[in-house]
């Protein structure tokens, strides 16, 4: 990459604020876009190119969508960190804040290692234009698929509300004509320790097998809230308690990930775009935390399938504009 604009950088940074969180791969956008614009778009930002100063901006910009999760879920980082601390010092797993930070961290160990053996093999082969539309095509599907899954899973099964509340609904009371309560609403701080304390009483090797479903977010187009969710919906957990979930889990990866390539930056891959990092990242920062605050409501009442939609089109669109332009 000879040179990296403000321009590109802010419209990068914004996309990946937003498609970071959204299910809808921010790594597949980020190689597709400049694909699709062509041109010094596609020269500049080519992530699969050896030593790609793009690929630091790309991965430095995580710093600040990791920033922007820490501030949404801060109240919970400070009750799971609580958690871990008392569970070290007393050398027990007993209270849901000790058992949640333990579930975090088991979770995050396989896209850890396996980010760290297969990063640079899955974006010098695979990180190209082509293969990313049609792992996008296949993010589609797998959301469409866990839509399905989930529609067919016996009720009752997966993690229990706590207290029969469930996050985000109404308390216990009268109930409608509908069978829905027709209480008031629970307060935004309690539905989500309520959504946490859920969160932890999942099974160990449950929660592991969910968090593991990150390492196909490695291959460009594949989402990592997305099929995070889809493995939680399969175990059996509401579109919210999943979506929280993914959002908890994303936060110690994308954080270690930028960290991992912020010295990337301060060397000779840095210079010349490091006002455009800064440009980009604040951009990033506030698409993610706009973001986050969006879909922790949006997941309250609805489902995946307009994103299933959307990759799906988004990626046969891309496929076809590719091969036969």
């Amino acid at each position: 990459m000879s040179h990296l604009t403000y321009a590109e950088a802010i419209v990068v940074g914004l996309f990946q604020g937003v498609t970071e969180l959204f299910p809808v791969s921010s790594l597949g956008h980020s190689v597709l876009i400049p694909a699709l614009i062509g041109g010094q778009w596609a020269r500049d930002l080519n992530v699969s190119a050896h030593e790609s100063p793009y690929l630091a901006f790309i991965v430095g910009l995580h710093v600040a969508t990791a920033a922007a999760l820490l501030a949404y879920f801060w109240r919970d980082w400070l009750r799971i960190i609580g958690g871990l601390l008392s569970s070290l010092r007393d050398r027990q797993i007993q209270t849901p804040d000790q058992r949640l930070a333990w579930i975090l961290i088991l979770a995050t160990i396989p896209v850890g290692i396996s980010g760290l053996a297969l990063e640079h093999l899955f974006r010098t082969v695979l990180g190209k234009p082509v293969p990313a539309a049609i792992f996008l095509t296949l993010n589609g599907l797998i959301l469409y698929g866990g839509e399905r899954l989930r529609r067919r899973a016996p009720a009752g099964h997966g993690v229990p509300a706590a207290a029969g509340v469930r996050s985000g609904a109404a308390a216990p009371g009268a109930i409608g004509s509908d069978g829905q309560p027709r209480t008031a609403t629970l307060p935004a701080t309690d539905t989500d320790l309520a959504s946490d304390r859920r969160l932890g009483t999942l099974g160990f090797a449950e929660a592991t097998l969910i968090g593991s479903a990150q390492i196909l977010a490695l291959l460009a187009g594949i989402s990592r809230s997305g099929v995070t969710m889809v493995a939680g919906l399969a175990r059996g957990l509401s579109h919210e308690d999943a979506a929280r979930f993914s959002f908890l889990l994303a936060t110690p990866v994308i954080l270690a990930a930028g960290l991992l390539k912020i010295p990337d930056l301060a060397g000779p891959l840095g210079a010349g775009i490091r006002g455009q990092v800064l440009a980009g990242s604040l951009c990033s920062g506030i698409g993610a935390y706009l973001s986050v605050r969006y879909l922790v409501r949006y997941f309250r009442t609805r489902t995946l399938t307009p994103f299933a939609i959307y990759c799906t089109v988004a990626g046969l669109a891309s496929l076809a504009y590719l091969t036969l332009t």
